[in-house]
């Protein structure tokens, strides 16, 4: 299988304005009403890294502009003045638009060293914040929108006392469930069934109350020795829920793996690849602003025939990678569960 990444790469860099000077990366993108539109997420600044969500569009996938030339969501709007809201993931169901973010209420400073995962720091806070553990830890959030722009809160779909983040919602509901993919950091142990952080699922009637996740993939190879966690949302195919991942090695190299869910039960792994479909290789996936090695998908959309999947580059820009979705469903299939 050939995945072909795009002459034009990275097809999305930082500058232009000032909340979005030092890095933009980890996009969620959909396709409606003919166009394309990407949230990215963004920074003005690594010294605190403060992360907004813009909004852009386009008419080919490639070449994007902003809709507006303000984030269309802050962590102040959550009510976290000096935090930061990361990684969306994007879907639409009937005619509304749900987003999944990583929200954590504090933001730190980064000192990239371009070797691994940047040194860092605690910024001092005012008013108490940044005193708390909790302020320091990841949930994620899910907001909503019927324009893109506009967006509200809906639910926070994570405990507050662990990090979990990589949270996914399927594009339609399931047996009359919402479905949401998870990866809480702190499910490790015997009790877990796992050794290194997974991906687990969960169901829900209505959006605000969710199951107890259930686990439903865990690190298998060295290249997921680290951890592994969903990127992409789900697309429906023929022979079930393509699901793109993401695995991390012990040296901290990000790589892409596939897996194919069960239609009518998504908690089923048909298919995965035992080895990745993807890892860096280009210059502008091994070197960058923060880590570098790092291929993270959070955006796949299908448009006659060809997934369109747009990823995060060493946390610094954004990148597209193309392949037919019989060539990426026939690689799959060879592969047994």
């Amino acid at each position: 299988m050939k995945i072909t990444r795009h002459p034009e790469n990275p097809i999305v860099v930082p500058g232009e304005y000032e909340w979005r000077l030092a890095t933009v990366f980890n996009p969620a993108v959909v396709k409606d009403n003919g166009k394309y539109y990407m949230i990215e997420r963004t920074a003005g600044s690594l010294t605190p890294c403060k992360n907004f969500l813009g909004l852009l569009e386009s008419e080919d996938g490639v070449h994007f502009k902003h809709v507006t030339d303000q984030p269309v969501v802050t962590p102040d709007m959550l009510g976290f003045p000096y935090g930061s809201v990361q990684d969306p993931r994007m879907v639409k169901i009937e005619d509304t638009f749900y987003m999944t973010i990583a929200v954590r209420p504090c933001a730190m400073n980064y000192y990239p060293t371009g070797t691994g995962i940047p040194e860092r720091s605690i910024p001092t806070y005012p008013d108490g914040w940044g005193e708390e553990e909790g302020h320091w830890l990841t949930r994620s959030v899910l907001m909503s929108s019927r324009n893109l722009i506009d967006w509200e809160y809906v639910t926070t779909t994570t405990p507050l006392e662990i990090n979990d983040r990589n949270n996914v919602l399927f594009p339609e509901k399931i047996n009359g469930k919402y479905v949401l993919l998870r990866r809480p950091e702190e499910y490790i142990g015997e009790a877990f069934g796992t050794d290194q952080a997974a991906i687990w699922i969960t169901y829900s009637d209505d959006l605000i109350n969710w199951e107890a996740p259930v686990l439903l993939a865990k690190a298998e190879n060295e290249w997921e020795g680290k951890k592994i966690g969903s990127s992409t949302p789900p697309i429906r195919t023929e022979h079930g829920w393509l699901l793109l991942y993401h695995g991390v090695d012990q040296n901290t190299v990000y790589r892409v793996g596939a897996m194919l869910l069960d239609l009518e039960n998504p908690n089923k792994v048909l298919a995965r690849t035992s080895n990745f479909i993807m890892e860096p290789e280009t210059y502008y996936e091994k070197f960058g602003y923060q880590i570098p090695n790092v291929i993270f998908p959070t955006g796949c959309v299908l448009d006659e025939g060809i997934l369109h999947i747009y990823y995060g580059v060493t946390d610094t820009a954004i990148a597209l990678a193309t392949v037919p979705l019989e060539d990426m469903l026939n690689h799959l299939l060879e592969q047994k569960a």
